[in-house]
């Protein structure tokens, strides 16, 4: 690695309780992306009772976890992170929530008498529905800044269902499979750097211009730089990875 070269720093929140659903591929495909072209990685976890300071990363990631777990990191989210975690989005951090850590991000998750709390760092709120869980190959379709139009396609597999606040913008437009909640055909959410999703599976294999997209909003922000521009990847395989899951999503 070239020593002039920036290095991309990573935050991990709770990765022994948040990491079902492959959800550490992420992370991986962030590495590995990363080494292939010169970049430093550097990756800290932040577990339930750990400090964490909104300094330390560039980009924030958590997965998906098990109702017990997720509930654990809920409380510990949105009292001890709290302030340190708008902290690092109002500075530019990137934050990448995925699944049960997506539904995190919100005002609260409501559990029948029982609520999550949120960081209330996007304008939603989730709510565990009555009927059967949202399972399934999905696809949709993205316009992210910088980007333009892009296909995700990736696996969900939720029982809450994720309704949208007047400030908040989805992700994309659901083009197969259930989405946020199963009716109003939108998936995810965007605020800035925030990303939340359903899409798992993992998300970034399957989707590599979103993983590249992270990198260098990240790489961007912590320079204070208008735009990073990474070097080109041979992404036959990866390419072939994103043909597959759209495939399987009927597309």
């Amino acid at each position: 690695m070239n020593p002039t070269s920036p290095t991309l720093r990573v935050c991990a929140l709770y990765p022994d309780l948040m990491n079902i659903y492959a959800d550490r591929g992420n992370l991986l495909m962030l590495e590995r992306r990363c080494s292939w072209r010169g970049i430093g990685f550097e990756l800290s976890g932040a577990g339930v009772g750990d400090e964490l300071t909104g300094e330390e990363a560039d980009l924030y990631y958590i997965g998906g976890g098990q109702d017990r777990d997720q509930a654990l990191c809920a409380e510990d989210l949105a009292d001890a992170k709290r302030a340190s975690m708008h902290a690092a989005v109002d500075r530019g951090a990137v934050v990448l929530a995925v699944c049960g850590g997506y539904q995190l991000l919100g005002h609260e998750y409501e559990l029948g008498e029982h609520t999550l709390p949120g960081v209330g760092l996007i304008d939603i709120h989730t709510v565990r529905g009555d009927g059967k869980r949202l399972i399934g190959n999905v696809a949709i379709e993205t316009n992210l800044p910088g980007v333009g139009p892009h296909t995700l396609a990736g696996f969900e597999n939720h029982g809450g269902r994720t309704h949208l606040g007047p400030a908040a913008t989805p992700l994309g437009r659901v083009l197969r499979g259930h989405g946020n909640n199963g009716v109003d055909g939108h998936e995810g959410v965007i605020n800035g750097n925030v990303i939340g999703t359903y899409l798992h599976g993992p998300l970034l294999p399957k989707n590599t211009w979103l993983a590249d997209w992270l990198i260098a909003t990240a790489l961007a922000s912590a320079a204070s730089s208008p735009a990073v521009e990474l070097e080109p990847l041979d992404d036959q395989l990866e390419d072939l990875a994103h043909l597959d899951a759209c495939k399987a999503a009927g597309l």
